[in-house]
């Protein structure tokens, strides 16, 4: 019988393609060592992405393909995740302690916009990754009512905040500093600079992702961020609505102009099921999402359904992926996560950190 080989084994595993990278392993760069001793072999896999509930699935799925070698009686296979820092819009710089940011859009308000962004937040946090969420919304700030949180951030220097805490997120709103229904009459320019203070003037903590929450359209503040803050990546939330679809594709096709790379499509209010007899009806359309994913070749990063569970746990601050953990929805809200994790990690990544700076003194 012949020894089996490292490369034919990672022959074998270039034949699994990764459900959330939609291609294998081996070309993404996540198969990092193949070891073969005697009858037995060993694999080590790093992924670019958070997959706690998804890494035992798939050791034991690749242990199965490298078993399945003549030659080979048993397999293990190891699992983990490292998250990279990923490049942003030219001529603009990272932000200290925040290796990603990905900005959560929407063409238009009333499409669940903020509930997604909080549950997509929550979402890469139960997967394993440290996660902040920013409330870029100025003048409806929405999260710190989604997460429960009441209180002001504590200043220790008197110039920069501490993030509030909820759910193991970091988070930073306006609506931390203002009364709930005190409205903020600004115009354009106080509002960009006070999304610039949030984000800067915030001590974030070794973050993986910050998640922003955008305000809908595409006004001052989706310039600003698209201009000015380094964002990896964008992610548009639309229903299946034409009305709501067309101005989604405004979104989107803004953060084309400005070279931000858009992850993906996420269909929300997709299908209604009657809580009474289970019957299934698209209230808002059909296939609109999908669509339009097709039509200017991005993503689709998934569906979510109308389910007024959804708004009932968010209002009351402890939203679905915290408040039902094991339920299906929370299921899609983690397998969504995966994906734009994931999407995100076969972009560029930025190695502008691993070189010293130089510093010329004239003696």
């Amino acid at each position: 019988m012949a020894d089996v080989t490292e490369s034919l084994i990672e022959e074998k595993l270039s034949s699994y393609v990764d459900p959330y990278l939609e291609r294998d392993l081996v070309s993404a760069k996540c198969v990092k060592s193949i070891a073969v001793d005697g009858d037995t072999a060993k694999v080590d896999v790093v992924l670019g992405f958070p997959a706690a509930g998804y890494r035992e699935q798939l050791a034991n799925s690749l242990k199965q393909l490298v078993e399945s070698i003549d030659g080979i009686s048993s397999a293990s296979v190891d699992v983990s995740s490292k998250i990279a820092a990923h490049a942003v819009q030219k001529g603009v710089k990272h932000i200290d302690n925040i290796k990603n940011i990905i900005a959560v859009a929407s063409g238009k308000g009333g499409v669940g916009k903020s509930t997604t962004a909080v549950n997509l937040a929550l979402a890469l946090s139960a997967e394993g990754a440290s996660v902040g969420v920013l409330d870029a919304d100025i003048y409806g700030p929405s999260q710190p009512r989604m997460l429960g949180v009441h209180g002001k951030p504590e200043s220790k220097d008197g110039k920069s905040l501490e993030p509030m805490t909820s759910y193991h997120l970091q988070a930073m709103s306006i609506g931390f500093l203002v009364d709930e229904e005190t409205p903020m009459i600004w115009r354009g320019p106080m509002v960009t600079q006070a999304l610039q203070q949030l984000l800067n003037d915030t001590n974030w903590t070794d973050l993986d992702y910050l998640v922003v929450d955008l305000p809908p359209g595409t006004g001052d503040i989706q310039l600003t961020l698209a201009q000015q803050v380094p964002v990896s990546g964008a992610v548009i939330v639309t229903t299946p609505q034409d009305i709501a679809l067309l101005d989604a594709r405004k979104g989107l096709k803004m953060f084309e102009k400005v070279e931000v790379p858009v992850l993906g499509i996420i269909e929300n209010m997709s299908i209604h099921i009657c809580s009474e007899c289970g019957h299934e009806e698209h209230i808002f359309g059909e296939g609109g999402g999908e669509l339009m994913s097709e039509q200017h070749n991005v993503d689709f990063l998934g569906a979510l359904p109308l389910d007024k569970r959804i708004r009932e746990e968010t209002d009351s601050g402890k939203p679905t992926v915290v408040a039902e953990p094991d339920s299906r929805i929370s299921q899609i809200y983690r397998e969504i996560a995966r994906r734009t994790a994931a999407k995100l990690s076969l972009k560029t990544k930025d190695y502008a950190a691993r070189f010293p700076q130089i510093v010329i003194q004239n003696d």
